[in-house]
C-alpha cells in the first residue's frame, strides 16, 4: 500500500507510523488506549493507495465508532484527528512547512495576506502595527485547541473559519478568536488596544464564553454580514408602513439578523379605510408577504430567512393568527414559513382562570371611537396601555371602558376557547410563543421612554418599541436635478447585540469577574462598530446602547456541582448565581459609563432613579450592601448600556463550547448528530458515573421545577430568557393550562418553544450566542 501526500510525494504506507500518530493524538486522555482505534483505522485502509487524508478521516470514523455514554473520551480523540487535517490544510494553502510541532503558521504574514486578498477587513492592518500583530500572534495558545470536542470543532470548522474563495481553509480556530477580538476592540484607545485584545481573546480562546452567531460568524471578514443578533420592528397602521417595514425586514434578513414583527396597531379584518367600511383584509395577508419575504430573502446564501410575527391576544384578527401554523384548513390563511407569538396582558390570563368572556377589538376602531390620545394629542389604543401594578393599572381600565362604549364594534368570546386554540397550535407547531406584556414592562427600566409591545424571534429581547412613520413626500429640484425626498420620523427599531458565559467553566474556575467585564465592553464596542442598513435601527441602537449578555451550560453546570434539577438547592443555585453575574454586568457597564459615557436615553429612566435596584430588592435605605453603592454609582455617572441581559437560545455556540445550550435541560444522555451518510455519538459533557444521576432528561423533569427556576432567575434579568417547555404529546389539556398559569405567575417574561418528542424545530442561528 502507497500513502500520498499532500506535496505529491507517495511514501510506502508504515503500519508503525498509524500506531505512532495513534497515540500522539490520544496522549493526555483518559481510559481510552490506541489498540482498538488501530485495529478500526487499518481496517478502513483497503485501497492499493490511500491518500493522508483517507487516514486521519479512518482515525476521525473510527474514534467516533467508539463513543459510548462509558467512553464519552473518544470524541475528543476525533476532534484531535479533525485538528491534524485542519492543520495541515492550512499549511499547504498558506506555505508554510512544519504543521505538528508548530501548528499554527506566523500570524502577520497571515494576516496582511488575507486582507491584501479581500477576506479580512482592512481595519486589521490600519489600527494595527505590524508589531502589535506579531504580539498578538505570540499570544495565541493552540494548546487550547484541546479544549474542542469533535462537535464542536467540526461545526466551528464547516460555519464559521474563514476560507478563501476555493472553500481552502486559510484561518484555524485561535486564529478566528484572535481577529474577533481585533476587530472588536480596534477602535478603543492605541494605548490600550492591545491589552484589550488580548483579554477578549483569552475570554474567546478558553471557551469561557462565546460571541453570538453573526459576530462569530463575521467580525474581521470583509465579505462578512453585520454583527448584530435580533430585531424588532413595531408596523404602523398604514400602506406605506406595511410595506417598508417588508422592505427593511428584508434588508436584516438578507445580513443574517433574527426580526420579530409587531402588527398589533394594524387595522382587523372588516375595519373602515378611509371610512369605506368592512373593507380591510386584517393583519393575515401581511403576515403572508413577510412569509414570502422570509423564503425569498435568504441568510447570506445559507438559510431561509427567520421572522416571528406577534399579535395581541384582544386583537379582532386572533382567531385567525393562532391557526397561521397549522397543518389543516385554508392554506389562503396560512403561514408555515414564520413563527408567531401572543402577547397576553394579566388581565386575560385572570379570566382563563375564572372562564369568563373575552372581547375583541380593532386597534383602529379602538381609537377612532375612545378617543385615548397621549399628552402630545397621538391617539392611543388598548395596546398602548399595561397594569402598573399586579391586579390594576391603566389596561384593565381601558379594557373596561371599550367593553362598556356601546359603539365600539368587537367579538365576545369565552377566554378559555383562545386559550385552547394557542394549546392546539402549541402542540402541532411548538408556537406560538407566549409573550406576558404587563410583567415586561412593569419590569422595563426605561419606560420613562416608550413601552414594549412583543418580543425577538426567540422571545429573550424586551426593548421599547414604536413605529417608524412617514412624515412628508416631496419633489425636489436642485442643480438642474429632481429628487423625491422622504421624510420618516424614526420610531424605536429594536437591535440587540448578544453573547454568552459558559456557565460550566466559568464558574468552576471562578472568573466572572475578569470574565463579564470584557464581554460588556465586546458588546458595547459592537454597537459603535456595527453598520445596520436600516437607519432607525442604527439610531435606536445608539440611543440605547442595549445589550444582551447571556449563559448556556446551566444543566452541565448543575451536574459537575451536584445539584438535581428538580430540587429548591437548584432553585436557590440560579437565584443566588444570576444576582452575582448581574451585579457583575451592571457594575462593568456602569465602569464603562465612566470612561465613555452613560447611554442617551439614561434620564429619567430607572437606572438614574434608582428605582430598578429598590424594584427588584437589592438595594435597602438602611443596610448598607454592594448594591447601594453600585445604584449611587449609577446615579451619579451613568450607565453605560440600557438593557444588559438576555438569555438567548445559543444552541449551536455551545455545542463549539461543548457544554449544554442556554437555560435548557439535556435531551438525552446520549444523543446523536445526523450527518447524510452516517450518525455521530454525542454524549453530554462531562458524563461518568459522578454526573449521571444529575443529568435527567427533558421529557422526564417535572416543568413546573423548570418554570419555578426560570422565575428566580427571571428577577436578575432586565430582559428576558428563550424558556422552552417539553412535554409529551398525550399531555392533558389540564396539565398543559396549569404550566401556562405557573409560567405567568412565577414572573416569566416569555416562553420560547413547546416541544414535544412529535416536533422537530429549526433553532434560531441569529440569536445563538
Amino acid at each position: 500500500m502507497t500513502v500520498n501526500k499532500p506535496n505529491n510525494r507517495r511514501m510506502v504506507f508504515e503500519p508503525e507510523r498509524i500506531t505512532a500518530y495513534a497515540d500522539r493524538v490520544l496522549s493526555g486522555l483518559n481510559g481510552v488506549t490506541h489498540d482498538r482505534l488501530v485495529r478500526g483505522v487499518t481496517s478502513k485502509l483497503r485501497h492499493e493507495t490511500v491518500s493522508a487524508e483517507d487516514i486521519t478521516q479512518a482515525f476521525i470514523m473510527s474514534a467516533l465508532e467508539l463513543v459510548t455514554r462509558e467512553e464519552p473520551e473518544w470524541k475528543y480523540a476525533a476532534a484531535r484527528a479533525l485538528l491534524t487535517s485542519l492543520y495541515k490544510k492550512a499549511a499547504v494553502s498558506r506555505r508554510y512547512k512544519s504543521y505538528i510541532d508548530r501548528p499554527y503558521g506566523a500570524f502577520y504574514p497571515m494576516v496582511a495576506d488575507l486582507v491584501n486578498r479581500g477576506l479580512y477587513r482592512k481595519e486589521l492592518t490600519e489600527f494595527y502595527t505590524k508589531e502589535q500583530i506579531e504580539e498578538l500572534g505570540a499570544v495565541i495558545d493552540p494548546s487550547r485547541d484541546l479544549l474542542f470536542d469533535y462537535i464542536g470543532l467540526l461545526t466551528l470548522t464547516e460555519r464559521y473559519l474563514t476560507t478563501d474563495l476555493d472553500r481552502r481553509t486559510v484561518e484555524l480556530p485561535q486564529e478566528r478568536y484572535m481577529i474577533i477580538a481585533m476587530y472588536l476592540m480596534h477602535k478603543e484607545p492605541a494605548d490600550k488596544r492591545v491589552e484589550l485584545v488580548k483579554e477578549a481573546y483569552w475570554a474567546m480562546s478558553n471557551l469561557y464564553m462565546t460571541a453570538a452567531t453573526p459576530t462569530l460568524s463575521n467580525a474581521g471578514k470583509a465579505t462578512g454580514g453585520q454583527l448584530s443578533s435580533c430585531f424588532i420592528d413595531t408596523v404602523d397602521d398604514s400602506l406605506e408602513g406595511i410595506f417598508d417595514s417588508n422592505t427593511d425586514v428584508a434588508r436584516l434578513s438578507k445580513g443574517g439578523g433574527g426580526i420579530g414583527v409587531y402588527l398589533g396597531k394594524v387595522r382587523a379584518r372588516g375595519s373602515d379605510i378611509r371610512g369605506h367600511k368592512n373593507t380591510s383584509s386584517g393583519v393575515i395577508p401581511w403576515i403572508r408577504q413577510l412569509n414570502n419575504t422570509a423564503v425569498s430573502v435568504d441568510q447570506l446564501g445559507t438559510r431561509k430567512g427567520a421572522i416571528a410575527v406577534y399579535l395581541d391576544v384582544f386583537h379582532k384578527d386572533i382567531l385567525a393568527f393562532l391557526d397561521l401554523k397549522l397543518n389543516n384548513g385554508d392554506e389562503r390563511l396560512r403561514a408555515h414559513d414564520i413563527f408567531h407569538g401572543v402577547c397576553l396582558p394579566d388581565l386575560f390570563m385572570e379570566t382563563v382562570e375564572a372562564r369568563g368572556d373575552w372581547s375583541l377589538f380593532c386597534p383602529h376602531e379602538v381609537k377612532s371611537v375612545m378617543g385615548w390620545t397621549d399628552d402630545n394629542g397621538r391617539a392611543l389604543g388598548l395596546e398602548d396601555f399595561y397594569d402598573e401594578k399586579v391586579g390594576y393599572g391603566s389596561f384593565r381600565d381601558r379594557y373596561a371602558e371599550a367593553v362598556a362604549h356601546p359603539l365600539l364594534p368587537r367579538i365576545t368570546v369565552p377566554a378559555i376557547d383562545i386559550m385552547k386554540r394557542v394549546m392546539k397550535s402549541q402542540l402541532e407547531t411548538g408556537t406560538p410563543y407566549m409573550f406576558y406584556r404587563d410583567t415586561v414592562n412593569r419590569a422595563n427600566p426605561n419606560s420613562h421612554r416608550g413601552m414594549v409591545y412583543s418580543s425577538n424571534l426567540c422571545t429573550e429581547i424586551c426593548q421599547n418599541q414604536s413605529p417608524t412613520v412617514i412624515e412628508s413626500e416631496e419633489l425636489v429640484t436642485k442643480d438642474g436635478k429632481t429628487r423625491i425626498i422622504v421624510t420618516k420620523v424614526p420610531g424605536d427599531f429594536v437591535v440587540c447585540n448578544l453573547n454568552s458565559i459558559n456557565l460550566a467553566r466559568a464558574v468552576p474556575d471562578q472568573v466572572l469577574e475578569r470574565l463579564i467585564p470584557i464581554q460588556v465592553r465586546m458588546l458595547d464596542n459592537v454597537i459603535d462598530i456595527n453598520t445596520i442598513e436600516v437607519l432607525q435601527a442604527q439610531y435606536t441602537n445608539q440611543q440605547y446602547r442595549a445589550v444582551g449578555l447571556g449563559t448556556f451550560g446551566l444543566h452541565h453546570l448543575l451536574a459537575l456541582e451536584g445539584i438535581r434539577w428538580e430540587s429548591e438547592e437548584a432553585v436557590r443555585y440560579n437565584d443566588e448565581l444570576y444576582e452575582r453575574i448581574n451585579y457583575l454586568a451592571i457594575k462593568a457597564s456602569a465602569d464603562l459609563a465612566v470612561e465613555k459615557g452613560a447611554y442617551p436615553a439614561f434620564e429619567g429612566s430607572d437606572w438614574h432613579t434608582g428605582e430598578y435596584f429598590f424594584q427588584r430588592g437589592y438595594a435597602d435605605r438602611y443596610v448598607p450592601n454592594e448594591w447601594n453603592a453600585l445604584c449611587m454609582q449609577i446615579q451619579t455617572t451613568g450607565i453605560r448600556n440600557g438593557y444588559l441581559m438576555a438569555i438567548a437560545p445559543n444552541a449551536s455556540t455551545s455545542i463549539i463550547a461543548g457544554s449544554t445550550a442556554s437555560i435548557d435541560p439535556i435531551y438525552e444522555q446520549l444523543a446523536y448528530e445526523e450527518k447524510t451518510t452516517y450518525k455521530i455519538a454525542n454524549p453530554v459533557p462531562d458524563l461518568s458515573p459522578r454526573t449521571f444521576p444529575f443529568y435527567k432528561t427533558a421529557f422526564t423533569i417535572d416543568q413546573h421545577w423548570s418554570i419555578k427556576a426560570a422565575g428566580a432567575r427571571q428577577r436578575h434579568v432586565d430582559q428576558a430568557q428563550s424558556f422552552n417547555l417539553y412535554v409529551t404529546p398525550d399531555i392533558k389539556a389540564s396539565t398543559f393550562l396549569a404550566l401556562h398559569i405557573d409560567a405567568w405567575k412565577s414572573g416569566i417574561k416569555s416562553t420560547y418553544y413547546i416541544r414535544s418528542r412529535a416536533l422537530t424545530i429549526d433553532e434560531c442561528e441569529s440569536c445563538a450566542s
